[in-house]
């Protein structure tokens, strides 16, 4: 079919705006906006036909003539942007019902393979409209903030994207989780048990590091995604912990890392430390979460009764290099699947006395549960030191010093 009796055939379907015709042939040529692709197509119809050239006036079938609002909406956009700091945006749009189903069936009736979607076009004429308000660049992979459209209400909605850094912590106070916890009882809502905090525990790691990034970003919450985590009452010293923080919403973006990393240690000093190396992205979320990094603990061991050297030392012989069946412990199977799960013990070795309990170290593959490898804890854990030594055993204090970081490993 021709590309005049194309155009005839749309044109019957009602009135089209130069737009909405010049989309119909949106991949036909190049250099041109499908409103001059339109205008020339009205032009080359008018010729065909020796009839005089008539521009579009009337109220365009398929678009409502959307396109004549592209100055208004651009507006709409530059004034919900204010207030933010970004270098780089994006422009999407939801598309009414209507308008979808117009262009579809004209693409569907006229078997039309090279038409440029309404959403497409949208999206680029007001972005490039934004860009010349503001001064700012259009990026279609990671934009700092994405702008919706919604032509049907006429509203604008903003999504400022999150920003991400990484770096390693340690948590010298016992008694403080990793994450944020709602009280069991009120489930956050606030209640007498919690002091209306909406919290099981005053205090976390996130939280910690989370307070001051919220205030220098100007952002609306601090998420914290570690490479594991400690037990409540265990520390985490040493090399510390690899984690990445996900600023959500910030509405500053320009902030010095060695800034924040200094304001974090200023306040949360004594309890948490942190060392930051890097802006990170949220791919790497996946990967620093999903990793299998090898941990090294230092453990305080209580035994019931004498146990000689030769005795301790045969033990930890048997526990080295061996691969250990954990039944899921009984302190988290309210929380973890029950399941039986093998994890090597890399290397185990005794490095002192304190107070009539032993020091160990131990290096595990990651998801060894440490303190039932000492307990057995009622033979779900075998074997376990204290099968071994025939007598009961305990960790009394537990700190992680070596956690390795996503191919950091061996």
């Amino acid at each position: 079919m021709e590309i005049n009796e194309q155009v005839e055939k749309i044109l019957a379907y009602g009135e089209c705006c130069d737009h909405c015709l010049g989309r119909f042939f949106g991949k036909r040529s190049h250099g041109l906006t499908n409103d001059e692709r339109g205008r020339g197509l009205r032009i080359a119809r008018a010729l065909a036909a020796n009839q005089p050239y008539e521009r579009f006036s009337g109220t365009c079938w398929v678009c409502g003539n959307f396109f004549d609002n592209i100055p208004q909406w651009a507006q709409k956009v530059a004034a919900a942007l204010e207030g933010h700091e970004y270098k780089t945006f994006l422009v999407g749009c939801r598309v009414p019902p209507l308008i979808a189903e117009n262009e579809e069936m004209v693409w569907s009736d006229l078997s039309l393979g090279e038409p440029e979607p309404f959403k497409s076009e949208v999206n680029r004429e007001v972005g490039k409209a934004v860009s010349v308000i503001t001064g700012k660049v259009v990026d279609f992979k990671k934009p700092d903030i994405t702008v919706l459209l919604d032509p049907a209400s006429g509203l604008v909605d903003i999504q400022v994207n999150a920003l991400f850094f990484y770096g390693r912590y340690q948590k010298f106070e016992r008694g403080i989780p990793q994450t944020h916890w709602n009280c069991r009882a009120c489930g956050g809502a606030g209640c007498e048990k919690c002091n209306y905090t909406g919290k099981q525990y005053a205090d976390s790691v996130e939280e910690l590091i989370g307070r001051p990034v919220i205030e220098l970003f100007d952002a609306e919450n601090a998420v914290l995604h570690g490479a594991g985590r400690e037990d409540i009452d265990a520390r985490c010293v040493g090399t510390g912990r690899p984690f990445i923080l996900e600023i959500v919403a910030p509405r500053k973006r320009s902030v010095d890392l060695a800034a924040v990393e200094a304001e974090i240690n200023r306040s949360a000093e004594g309890r948490v430390s942190v060392a930051l190396s890097r802006w990170s992205d949220r791919s790497e979320v996946e990967t620093l979460k999903s990793s299998k990094a090898h941990k090294k603990y230092r453990i305080l061991v209580e035994v019931d009764g004498q146990v000689p050297a030769e005795l301790l030392a045969n033990a930890l012989n048997t526990l080295k290099g061996v691969t250990i069946q954990q039944r899921t412990p009984e302190r988290v199977a309210h929380r973890r699947a029950d399941k039986i799960r093998e994890r090597k013990v890399l290397d185990i070795e005794y490095v002192g006395e304190q107070d009539g309990k032993f020091i160990l170290e131990v290096l595990g593959e990651a998801g060894l549960y440490i303190k039932e490898l000492i307990s057995g804890d009622q033979g779900r854990t075998i074997p376990s030191l204290a099968e071994i030594l025939q007598r009961p055993a305990r960790v009394t204090s537990l700190d992680v010093v070596q956690v390795e970081g996503p191919q950091e490993g061996d």
